[in-house]
């Protein structure tokens, strides 16, 4: 019986490495993340929290084991914002929260060290177009995999008022309008100063082109964060603006519905409302969000090849019988093996994973064989 042989990879020749990306559609309807489990009162669907800083959206109600978690919403705004005040409920709680997100997202700023304000352009270190009161979507890592596609993300708004039962048929009320990155690719359109990676700007889109009227009549009116999974929202987007077209009503009525049946504006509801009640206001104008996620798959690839005066004898203790080789009819014939397994080794020669071919590879010395072993991961 011939001694097991080992063949060294070489790292320059043998031993190659890929990456690719996998995507796929993440479409989230408006009535499941309000509507499907029943009206404001009874949203099963629906958590929200004892400490009241956020509220969870499930696609089926939270205490099934089949519920899956698609993401969490909040707001807040900064300390400097004008919605800032020592009576507004839960005030402390809302600047924590924009807080929190700016440290996480943008990081601190160079020369104040204190945490940088959101910005709906590329540029959030020239304070132009600040975001200083916003909304959280926090992306779900099991719907966004690695990272959101950039170029993909959507979501549709109502800019109406939310003042009937779901259940009567009243969403979305109001005419809708639609935040895109669609101006953002993979070779531009982004920014990669986040220390939480790159973002792009939430622009209106009519279908056909973007729209920079947002936001004080220049910008967009949020921003998406690709790694991270998360979108902000100004809440000035339900603000008068400048240069707005004819064909979008004014957006000033943006109101939440209270258990009274009482409606409040949208600086009412971040200065005078709980976090989730607001929370509840966005959710319920949300017609439609849409994205590709992204699966990255790195591969290590080697190519194992069977020189033509080795492997040609198997080391399964069956292939000889009584000295002789059992797939030999004639003892003059050319010794024959069937390659079906490769080994990968350490330098201590110990296995560390193996491959199985589909079918057994015939090898004998007048032929030289290279096969192509991928570990993904």
């Amino acid at each position: 019986m011939p001694v097991q042989n080992y063949e060294t990879l070489n790292n320059n020749t043998d031993v190659t490495s890929t990456k690719t990306l996998l995507h796929e559609v993440i479409p989230l309807t408006g009535t499941i993340v309000s509507g499907t489990y029943g009206a404001e009162t009874s949203e099963e669907n629906i958590k929200n929290y004892s400490h009241g800083m956020f509220q969870s959206v499930y696609d089926y109600p939270y205490l099934s084991s089949s519920a899956n978690h698609i993401f969490d919403i909040t707001m807040g705004y900064d300390e400097g914002s004008a919605f800032s005040g020592s009576g507004n409920i839960q005030n402390s709680k809302k600047i924590n929260i924009y807080n929190q997100f700016s440290q996480v997202l943008l990081g601190y700023t160079g020369s104040t060290n204190t945490v940088e304000i959101f910005e709906s352009d590329l540029n959030f270190a020239d304070n132009n177009r600040q975001m200083k009161s916003c909304y959280f979507i926090n992306f779900s890592r099991l719907l966004t995999k690695d990272q959101i596609k950039k170029g993909s993300f959507s979501i549709t708004l109502s800019t109406g008022s939310w003042t009937q039962d779901i259940k009567a048929g009243a969403f979305p009320n109001g005419p809708m309008i639609t935040l895109s990155d669609a101006s953002a690719s993979a070779t531009g359109g982004t920014n990669n100063k986040g220390v939480a990676g790159e973002y792009g700007v939430l622009y209106r889109y009519n279908g056909t082109t973007e729209n920079t009227y947002g936001n004080g009549g220049a910008g967009g009116d949020g921003l998406i964060f690709y790694q991270a999974g998360i979108a902000v929202i100004t809440s000035s987007l339900w603000d008068n603006f400048l240069n707005q077209p004819n064909d979008i009503m004014p957006l000033n009525n943006f109101y939440r519905r209270h258990a009274d049946g009482f409606s409040q504006s949208v600086s009412a509801s971040f200065t005078g409302s709980t976090i989730s009640a607001s929370c509840d206001a966005l959710r319920h104008r949300i017609g439609n969000i849409s994205y590709n996620n992204t699966t990255e798959i790195n591969s290590t690839i080697y190519f194992c090849r069977t020189p033509y005066n080795k492997y040609n004898y198997s080391s399964n203790p069956t292939y000889t019988s009584g000295s002789k080789i059992r797939v030999k009819s004639v003892a003059t014939d050319t010794p024959i093996s069937y390659i079906t397994t490769v080994g990968l080794y350490n330098s201590n020669n110990e296995l560390l994973a193996t491959a199985k071919l589909s079918e057994p590879l015939r090898k004998d010395n007048t032929s030289e064989i290279t096969l192509r072993v991928r570990l993904d991961y």
